[in-house]
Formats: structure tokens, sequence, C-alpha cells
């Protein structure tokens, strides 16, 4: 029970200053810590770098810290749906150190496991891997990437315990995980909260040992769809209407 907080403010509590370092989990606005974004943009500090694979959307997730610029930098791979972040990166009000999606994975990765550095072809002979260290191994060039740690993660699952064991359900589960194990304090948001031994151990994804704190979900919490696809059903397009 000690790990448990009432809100995203009591969970953030003493863990927060300027210029830290987050890192950020979900996919798009999938599997988002979003109430614990919101509680960041609430608490007023600044000149963040932000350590996730995109920037959220200009009114949801990390949207929300760019609209009030507080992050300085942020660790990326796919930025492409935020009209904010564009307007400050042209604009040089914004650095931004771009990953190909897979690495930025495996830099997460290899930083929760003390892994200081790998090379990967990855980006070898591209914009990708000016500056940094390359090597030939066995005839083919690698670039050299550095593992990632945080000050703070912030992650979202769809179930936890209250020793803080998490399970993430389908898009979540593609950055929630590694960057749970990759800073000195992960703090996870759950949707449903449940007894220590109702969790199956073959079905948790995060070991509650990497998790200091948690807050449960309200009752009214909503997940956004970042884009909502639909297809007119054969009756209807048959008829020339939509359902």
């Amino acid at each position: 029970m000690r790990k448990i907080h009432p809100d995203a403010k009591a969970a953030l509590a003493g863990l927060l200053r300027d210029d830290m370092t987050i890192m950020s989990g979900g996919f798009g606005i999938s599997g988002i810590p979003s109430l614990l974004i919101e509680a960041i943009r609430e608490s007023g500090v600044k000149g963040l770098t932000v350590i996730s694979n995109n920037a959220g959307i200009d009114d949801a997730g990390l949207g929300l810290l760019l609209h009030t610029r507080q992050i300085r930098k942020m660790i990326s791979s796919y930025v492409g749906e935020n009209a904010t972040f564009a307007k400050q990166y042209l604009a040089g009000e914004l650095e931004i150190e771009f990953n190909p999606q897979g690495t930025l994975a495996e830099r997460i990765r290899a930083g929760g496991a003390g892994i200081p550095a790998f090379f990967t072809k990855t980006g070898y002979g591209t914009a990708v891997a000016e500056g940094k260290e390359t090597r030939e191994f066995d005839g083919e060039h690698y670039v050299m990437e550095r593992g990632l740690f945080a000050d703070l993660a912030i992650v979202h699952a769809y179930k936890g315990d209250h020793e803080g064991n998490l399970v993430y359900r389908k898009t979540a589960r593609n950055f929630n995980p590694v960057m749970a194990t990759a800073a000195k304090v992960t703090v996870a948001q759950v949707e449903h909260l449940v007894r220590p031994g109702e969790i199956d151990p073959d079905h948790i994804h995060t070991p509650g040992i990497f998790v200091k704190r948690l807050l449960l979900c309200p009752p009214d919490f909503q997940k956004r769809i970042e884009q909502r696809t639909v297809r007119k059903r054969e009756a209807a397009a048959a008829a020339g209407g939509d359902i």
C-alpha cells in the first residue's frame, strides 16, 4: 500500500525539478500516462528533456507540455502529428534528437540494463550517424549509440497490484515496459488495481521492483483515440448510405 498515491500530483511530489530528464511511455497517444503529464504541466517545471517515441498531439499527451513551453529538448522517433512541435522546432525554440524507432527502443532497453553503449547498422552513412563513433565488424559498418537513462519515467499500465507489478495491453507495450526499467524513479498510472497475487506471475510485464509509486485512474478516466478510422458497412454502401 505504501506505493499507492491518491492522485498524480501526490504521486509526483518531490520528484520534479527544472532541467530534469523524463521518459514518457506510450505510442502515439495509446498507452500514454496522461494524468501524470497533466500533473507535470500543473507543476510548472521547465527546461525538461523528454524521451518519448512521439510528441503527442496539439491538445493531448506531451503536446500539453509543448504548448506551455516546458520542454527544452525531445529525444524522439516520430513527431509528425504535432503542429506545435513543428512550429517550435523550425523556429529554433526546441531541440530535437531524432532516432530510428528501433534504435530508440534499444537505447532505452540498454539504459535499463546498465549498458552504456552499443553498435547498430541502422543509420550508418546517414545524418543519424553524424558526430558518432563508427566501426567495422566482419566487413559491415556500424554506428555507436548511447544507452538512455532518465531521472523519472512515467508509464501507463492496464493493470497493477499494490506491489507495483504491471500489465500492459497491446500498443502500450511498445515503450512503457522498457522505460519502466530505465530511470531513477518510475511512477505508473494504472486502470485497474488488484491485490498482490491476483496477477499471474507469467503475465507480469514490469516487476514491481522497478516501480516506486502508483496511482489508480479515476472511474471517469478516458483514453483518447488519435485517429478514428471507420468504413462503410456493405449493406449501407449498397444502399448508398452511411451507418
